[in-house]
């Protein structure tokens, strides 16, 4: 038995019910709305401009892969050593597809007191790094 209390009242429970479909909705509307690009500064995919083949380690020196791509595969690399990067030029973005992960130094020795980040190798493309990167390792695993 249900007693109510004043005759304005009415059953909330259509209006929450209402409310609930229409804030999944919204949320599922902005899901598909928003850019994957937007989540990750690191992307897995090719950029237009980013062509690095399988099984290499590629490096430019401007951002957005601007100017002459330097390749590194691992038949000429010696995993786990530092490389540092010929020339003063160094790389401002990359893309790692050497199946490994590749950490990248700040430091031309591969010193640890500069800025360094580790990439995944099954494909991962930096645009721009947030460091100017003069040298980099090529893990085991």
């Amino acid at each position: 038995m249900r007693v109510r209390t004043g005759a304005h009242r009415k059953d909330p429970a259509p209006m929450r019910t209402t409310l609930t479909t229409l804030a999944c909705a919204l949320a599922l509307g902005a899901t598909l709305l928003t850019p994957a690009e937007a989540a990750a500064p690191a992307r897995t995919g090719a950029g237009s401009s980013g062509a690095c083949g399988r099984g290499e380690l590629c490096l430019w020196p401007g951002t957005g892969y601007g100017g002459r791509r330097t390749v590194h595969e691992l038949s000429g690399t010696d995993i786990e050593s530092c490389v540092p990067l010929s020339g003063r030029a160094g790389a401002l973005s990359l893309a790692n597809r050497t199946g490994r992960p590749v950490t990248t130094y700040q430091s031309a020795e591969c010193g640890e007191t500069g800025e360094f980040e580790t990439y995944p190798g099954g494909g991962t493309w930096l645009p721009e790094s947030p460091y100017k990167v003069r040298a980099f390792k090529i893990w085991e695993r």
